[in-house]
Parts: structure tokens; C-alpha cells; sequence
């Protein structure tokens, strides 16, 4: 099973960075986690944010956070709309149902078969 997580939005904020004082390269990035196994692919409502400074290359975690940039962050989370949840079934599902219910027909079938008359 892998799982990672896949970028959805990103947003450029016009705040100061609280590493470098910078007005602009703060950005904030909305991620998503993506589930894959042998049997199916699956997006969940699992969202993780970001913010980085691309000016400092610094990631600004939200202790670092002033009440401006907690304000914008905020305001971005109400406005994000993350993709729906989905779960995508592979051929090897589907292959394998398959092979479960032909083996379960069989089976009635033999069992009504030899039923005691």
C-alpha cells in the first residue's frame, strides 16, 4: 500500500514572511491524501496544509504564524473546496470477485445437485 499526498491548490499570501520579512514568496499549499494498493485507488478527506517561504526557502510552521498570516490562513481554509472522496476499484478487484462468485455458484449449484431425494 502506498500512500501520499498529492497537491490540490496553492496560494501565494501577500504576508511577511516571519523568517525573512519578505512581502512576497509565502505561499500555502493545500494537499490531499491519496491512498493505492494492488486492489484500488482511493482520494480521502484526509487535507494537509503547507506554508512555505520561497523567498528564504524556510517552511513556516504555525508557531512561527502572526495573527495576519493566522487571519489569511483561516479565511483560505473556508474558501478551499477539496476534491471528493472516491475509491476507484482495479481489474485485480474485479478479477477476483469474479473467480469468489463463479467458485460460490458452482458450490449451490453441487450442493442442489446432490441433494437427498
Amino acid at each position: 500500500m502506498s500512500e501520499k499526498l498529492i497537491t490540490v491548490k496553492s496560494v501565494s499570501l501577500n504576508n511577511n514572511c516571519p523568517e525573512c520579512f519578505n512581502k512576497e514568496g509565502l505561499e500555502l499549499t493545500f494537499k490531499q491524501r491519496f491512498i493505492e494498493t494492488k486492489l484500488y485507488k482511493s482520494i480521502t478527506q484526509d487535507i494537509s496544509t503547507q506554508m512555505f517561504c520561497n523567498t528564504c526557502n524556510t517552511e513556516i510552521y504555525p508557531v512561527r504564524w502572526t495573527e495576519d498570516i493566522e487571519r489569511v490562513y483561516n479565511y483560505q481554509m473556508k474558501a478551499f473546496k477539496p476534491k471528493k472522496a472516491s475509491k476507484k476499484y482495479k481489474s485485480l478487484f474485479w478479477i477476483i470477485l469474479g473467480i469468489v462468485a463463479v467458485l460460490l455458484l458452482a458450490a449451490g449449484v453441487l450442493a442442489f445437485i446432490n441433494l437427498p431425494e
